[in-house]
Protein backbone atom coordinates (compact mmCIF):
# COMPACT_ATOMS: atom_id res chain seq x y z
CA UNK A 1 0.00 0.00 0.00
CA UNK A 2 1.11 3.51 -0.56
CA UNK A 3 0.32 7.09 -1.32
CA UNK A 4 0.50 8.68 -4.75
CA UNK A 5 1.03 12.43 -5.12
CA UNK A 6 0.09 12.76 -8.83
CA UNK A 7 -2.84 15.01 -7.92
CA UNK A 8 -0.42 17.39 -6.22
CA UNK A 9 1.73 17.67 -9.34
CA UNK A 10 -1.35 18.33 -11.46
CA UNK A 11 -2.42 21.16 -9.14
CA UNK A 12 1.03 22.70 -9.43
CA UNK A 13 0.81 22.56 -13.22
CA UNK A 14 -2.68 24.08 -13.16
CA UNK A 15 -1.45 26.92 -10.91
CA UNK A 16 1.69 27.47 -12.98
CA UNK A 17 3.92 26.60 -10.01
CA UNK A 18 7.16 24.66 -9.91
CA UNK A 19 8.11 22.21 -7.19
CA UNK A 20 10.65 24.73 -5.92
CA UNK A 21 7.88 27.33 -5.58
CA UNK A 22 5.91 24.89 -3.45
CA UNK A 23 8.97 24.10 -1.34
CA UNK A 24 9.61 27.77 -0.64
CA UNK A 25 5.93 28.56 0.05
CA UNK A 26 5.59 25.72 2.57
CA UNK A 27 9.05 25.89 4.11
CA UNK A 28 9.71 22.21 3.47
CA UNK A 29 13.24 20.95 2.98
CA UNK A 30 14.70 19.77 -0.32
CA UNK A 31 14.85 16.26 1.17
CA UNK A 32 11.11 16.29 1.86
CA UNK A 33 10.38 17.52 -1.65
CA UNK A 34 12.56 14.70 -2.99
CA UNK A 35 10.53 12.19 -0.93
CA UNK A 36 7.30 13.55 -2.39
CA UNK A 37 8.75 13.34 -5.89
CA UNK A 38 9.68 9.69 -5.32
CA UNK A 39 6.28 8.85 -3.83
CA UNK A 40 7.74 8.16 -0.40
CA UNK A 41 6.09 8.80 2.95
CA UNK A 42 6.22 12.29 4.45
CA UNK A 43 5.00 13.74 7.71
CA UNK A 44 1.32 14.67 7.83
CA UNK A 45 2.35 18.15 9.00
CA UNK A 46 4.00 18.65 5.59
CA UNK A 47 0.81 17.57 3.83
CA UNK A 48 -1.18 20.00 5.98
CA UNK A 49 1.18 22.87 5.06
CA UNK A 50 0.82 21.98 1.38
CA UNK A 51 -2.97 22.06 1.70
CA UNK A 52 -2.81 25.43 3.43
CA UNK A 53 -0.43 26.87 0.81
CA UNK A 54 -2.53 25.62 -2.11
CA UNK A 55 -5.89 26.25 -0.42
CA UNK A 56 -7.05 22.68 -0.97
CA UNK A 57 -8.04 19.51 0.90
CA UNK A 58 -5.78 16.52 1.49
CA UNK A 59 -7.80 14.39 -0.94
CA UNK A 60 -6.97 16.95 -3.61
CA UNK A 61 -3.25 16.14 -3.38
CA UNK A 62 -2.94 12.54 -2.16
CA UNK A 63 -4.35 9.26 -3.42
CA UNK A 64 -4.17 5.88 -1.68
CA UNK A 65 -3.34 2.74 -3.61
CA UNK A 66 -2.94 -0.91 -2.74
CA UNK A 67 0.32 -1.71 -4.56
CA UNK A 68 0.53 -5.38 -3.64
CA UNK A 69 -3.15 -6.32 -3.89
CA UNK A 70 -2.37 -9.44 -5.95
CA UNK A 71 0.22 -10.68 -3.42
CA UNK A 72 -2.16 -10.13 -0.46
CA UNK A 73 -4.82 -12.35 -2.05
CA UNK A 74 -2.50 -15.35 -2.38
Amino acid sequence: MGLIYNKLWKILIDKGMKKTDLRLKTGMSQATLAKLSKGENVNTEVLARICQALNCKIEDIVEYTEENKHEENQ
